[in-house]
């Protein structure tokens, strides 16, 4: 019996973009929201304070590396406790770059992360083998070594040791806005370029051979995907986030030194990431802002500034446990059902 030809059909559509919200479908909704964000981002610029926008720009910052760290743990499923040390290369590239060369400081940015590439990769080959908690210590051992590394007398001469090197804060080219003002708008807009190739990327084949061997190595391999290639492009990416956001502090913060890139603060983006949700961009964002604001505000309560913190933690983590973007799906899950 012949057999009829094959009828192309088209792919269907995701069930996800059919639901509505308020008679609105929901990329609609989001297309809004991605627009108001934007307003509102832009809009900030001529109505905080110079420290305000000092502050928001460390957020903002603080949310890239928090990206490249979510590209790592949450869409690869490989545990780092070491980011701080690829923040690290990236702010001193930046400003050795600028002290010692004089390189304008919207060309570090390139450089920076493309050594971080290089690193993260690198880093990425031996660590093949290890995985979980075996991870976990090596990228500790990562984080404890760079700190005493930056101190190292030879290095002197390029890390000024110990005491770090002061840089100058760069000049607005326009006159309608101040210092703080431009480098607000300045890390806004590579925060922006970011977000949107992780988007892209975690949205394409890329993302899907990721997810693939976050959920299951074995099935991933006896489907053609390279793990070990995936693998370690997946950390030199993830790298090149955290070296840009590295960049863009020093360039912000004008200092840099070896105790600014301790432990706690690769445990700080850890933090950042588990709040805001494991593979949300816009959750990525939300966790680099607390990060930054959380620990302000428990500094006052004297002495029990790090018991306040904790607190804060253990209550978010109980109200939110797939993170503030795992808390708005499923808000927008019950709207959806009435």
């Amino acid at each position: 019996m012949a057999r009829t030809p094959a009828v192309d059909q088209p792919i269907p559509a995701n069930p996800a973009d059919v639901l509505t919200v308020g008679g609105i479908r929901l990329p609609l909704w989001r297309r809004a929201w991605v627009l108001l964000a934007a307003i509102t981002a832009i809009g900030l610029t001529f109505v905080l304070e110079d420290f305000s926008l000092f502050q928001l720009t460390n957020g903002c910052i603080y949310a890239i590396a928090i990206i490249g760290l979510m590209l790592l743990t949450g869409f690869n499923g490989q545990f780092s406790l070491g980011h701080s040390a690829f923040y690290a290369i990236g702010a001193y590239t930046a400003a050795i770059m600028m002290d010692q060369w004089q390189v304008a400081y919207f060309w570090t940015l390139v450089p920076a992360g493309i050594i971080c590439l290089i690193a993260g990769f690198l880093f990425g080959l031996p660590a093949l083998r290890l995985g979980g908690l075996y991870l976990a210590l090596a990228t500790f051992a990562l984080a404890v070594a760079t700190p005493q590394l930056l101190k190292y007398e030879p290095f002197e001469h390029w890390t000024g040791g110990v005491q770090g090197l002061d840089l100058d804060k760069p000049v607005s080219p326009l006159e309608s806005l101040n210092d703080d003002q431009w480098i607000y708008l300045f890390t806004l807009v590579v925060l922006a370029l970011l977000v949107y190739g992780a988007w892209n990327l975690v949205r394409g084949r890329t993302g899907r051979a990721m997810i693939a061997i976050r959920d299951n190595p074995l099935a991933a391999q006896t489907m053609g995907i390279n793990t070990a290639l995936y693998k370690s492009l997946t950390f030199g990416v993830s790298g090149l986030f955290t070296g840009v956001a590295g960049a863009l502090s020093a360039i912000a913060i004008q200092f840099v030194a070896p105790d600014s890139f301790t432990f706690i603060l690769a445990i700080s983006f850890l933090v950042g990431l588990v709040v805001g949700g494991l593979v949300s961009i816009p959750g990525a964002i939300f966790g680099g802002m607390f990060i930054l604001y959380v620990p302000n505000l428990t500094e006052d309560f004297q002495g029990l500034a790090w018991t306040a913190y904790g607190i804060v933690l253990i209550v978010a983590v109980y109200v939110m446990p797939m993170g503030a973007a795992g808390l708005v799906k499923m808000m927008t899950a019950k709207l959806i059902r009435r």
